[in-house]
């Protein structure tokens, strides 16, 4: 099993989220993220001062998949949240080694 996290747009996760759904990916956790990388954040003028914005808004995603599935996920994030701009986002793998579904006590890939 593998953990995908993905950090994209806030403004392309439905369009993630669809094409995941459609796929018979099912189950991820989002959250609400900031952060930059090559973007170096931007400057805003508000009520006639300038200020900098370090800090992006984000959205980050977390699934867990069978490592059977893990390309084929990869793809369909990096497909549906690509814009071709900077700031795009990330896609990291990690290994994970149990899961259980408190509910049931079902175990690893049953769990998912």
């Amino acid at each position: 099993m593998k953990k995908i996290e993905a950090v994209i747009k806030p403004f392309k996760l439905e369009d993630v989220k669809d094409a995941l759904t459609e796929a018979g990916i099912t189950g991820m956790t989002v959250s609400d993220v900031k952060g930059y990388g090559r973007q170096q954040g931007h400057s805003e003028l508000y009520r006639g001062a300038e200020y900098v914005v370090d800090f992006l808004p984000k959205i980050k995603l977390d699934l867990i998949v069978a490592e059977d599935n893990v390309e084929s996920t990869i793809a369909i994030i990096t497909e549906a949240a690509k814009t071709g701009k900077i700031g795009d986002g990330k896609i990291f793998v990690s290994n994970i080694e149990k899961v259980v579904r408190i509910r049931t006590g079902e175990e690893d890939e049953e769990a998912i």
